[in-house]
């Protein structure tokens, strides 16, 4: 009977687990095809999907209503949107997870200096080239005697964008190079400058872009074969219609030359319009970028931090009871939240579960994290609970409360006292890993931090300040929670 039992226990999260993946990929894989651009013009709305750090394609900038994003291929956007009849929506997130929202329908298409492969044609679907680019080397002027291109790179390490052709070519080209990969070309610049790595393999007009609003640094060329580039636009598998609609468009703009003459220029101006006060010492002029991002942390920490009590509080009893069901949702439900990243949790939760439920990014972000921090608080309420002597409750119980009156008025109460400081500290972790939902375009500090590091060409200065504002929240957070802590043990008199 126990074997049985135990069998039970270890096959029902798996079925329902592999049930859950089914219902997500059926529900991403079986859309009609010919109905794409018929129910794009029905809700009025293109969404983009893009990756803001390549300028002049795509970058953010202060816009009148905070960050904004700009760039040459949000222009093209725009322009496909415009002759679809439908308005642009623009979607940030990072660069490799621009197919998974592709594939997961969180976005209709994707622009952001993506160039088709085979491997990518195998899940999505490309439309003809709008633009073609070589591929450049971003060194330190220091540099610029001993490397003349990837072959002297020889022993050193070299950058690039993680999921990028530029990173395929560098490592493939040069056995001898050891290739470290970033999320953000941001981080690559600063990793260079600080001599981190001796190269960075990207785009030649990102390059140039980059090189205009860095001192120290110079573009070379790369040297690589096939290092020329198309840059074409994403749509998912089958989505026919919308490839023929937005070709028509790619064919206007490139007869006309609009992406080079018009596009292109127009986003250099705006970018040269908001560096010219980008000093360190202007940091002030992005205050509204910082506070912003504080209100979206302190929303995403509170909200988690209630609902992760509350499910603490389920799952601790839940894994506390006697029933065996009960037990076993409680013990799957804590491991495999704690045995699996909280990045990897947000992502399934925007990506996988937004495959059948379209949530908002800030509505996943607090989503996965109150259930990350659900299973953390569970243990420590479980701690708790468990630290009570078994005295009490039977005292109780001698006294006529019922077993959940005793829970609810004599155990609990004893319990908290115990954990508050455990609490505090699961409070202050909640507010530093809200970070992580930057990785899906939530607007909080890490990704504000971003937009500024984009828009004044400064790595150091806009992560100093972040740090500062995040010491400043937890070591406040921090002495509230010790005082609170101080009036629980001792009472109201100090």
């Amino acid at each position: 009977m126990n074997n049985h039992v135990s069998k039970k226990i270890i096959l029902w999260p798996i079925i329902l687990l592999f049930s859950l993946f089914l219902a997500i990929f059926s529900n991403v894989n079986h859309v009609n095809a010919d109905s794409y651009l018929k129910d794009i013009k029905a809700k009025g709305t293109l969404v983009m999907g893009t990756s803001p750090d390549y300028p002049p394609y795509e970058f953010l900038s202060k816009g009148s209503n905070g960050s904004q994003i700009y760039g040459a291929d949000v222009e093209l956007g725009q322009k496909i949107a415009q002759d679809m009849g439908v308005k642009l929506k623009v979607k940030s997130m990072s660069f490799d997870s621009l197919l998974v929202a592709l594939q997961t329908h969180k976005v209709d298409m994707v622009i952001s200096g993506l160039n088709k492969t085979p491997e990518r044609a195998k899940s999505v679907d490309f439309t003809n080239s709008y633009y073609q680019s070589g591929t450049g080397l971003l060194i330190n002027k220091s540099d610029k005697d001993k490397i003349k291109s990837y072959q002297d790179l020889k022993g050193l390490s070299a950058g690039a964008q993680v999921g990028s052709v530029q990173y395929d070519l560098i490592k493939k080209a040069n056995k001898n190079v050891k290739v470290k990969g970033m999320e953000n070309v941001n981080d690559l610049i600063l990793a260079l400058k600080s001599n981190k790595i001796s190269a960075i393999a990207m785009d030649s007009a990102v390059a140039d872009s980059y090189v205009s609003h860095n001192t120290g640094i110079m573009k070379i060329s790369a040297g690589l074969h096939s290092a020329d580039s198309n840059n074409n636009v994403a749509f998912p598998k089958g989505a026919t219609s919308l490839v023929k609609q937005a070709n028509q468009t790619i064919k206007n703009v490139t007869t006309n030359n609009l992406y080079v003459d018009q596009f292109i220029p127009d986003s250099i101006k705006h970018m040269a319009s908001n560096k010219q006060t980008s000093t360190a010492s202007s940091m002030w002029q992005y205050k509204d970028f910082f506070i912003s991002g504080i209100k979206s942390t302190m929303l995403i920490s509170v909200v988690s931090i209630f609902f992760g009590i509350i499910l603490g509080i389920i799952f601790a009893l839940m894994r506390l009871s006697k029933n065996w069901l009960l037990h076993s949702i409680a013990v799957c439900y804590i491991e495999f939240i704690r045995g699996t990243p909280q990045m990897v949790q947000i992502m399934f939760v925007y990506f996988g579960l937004g495959a059948i439920v379209n949530v908002p990014a800030l509505t996943s972000g607090i989503i996965a994290i109150s259930i990350n921090s659900g299973a953390y608080v569970a243990e420590i309420i479980r701690g708790g609970i468990t630290s009570i002597a078994k005295g009490q409750s039977e005292a109780a119980l001698s006294l006529g409360l019922s077993e959940k009156q005793t829970m609810r008025y004599v155990v609990l109460p004893q319990a908290f006292k115990n954990i508050w400081p455990a609490l505090g500290n699961e409070l202050v972790t909640l507010i530093k890993d809200s970070s992580i939902a930057s990785v899906i375009g939530v607007g909080e500090l890490m990704y504000q931090m971003r937009a500024v590091q984009a828009d004044t060409y400064q790595g150091v200065a806009p992560i100093a300040i972040i740090m500062v504002i995040y010491f400043v929240i937890t070591f406040t957070i921090s002495r509230i929670m010790k005082y609170f802590e101080g009036k629980i043990s001792h009472g109201t008199n100090d």
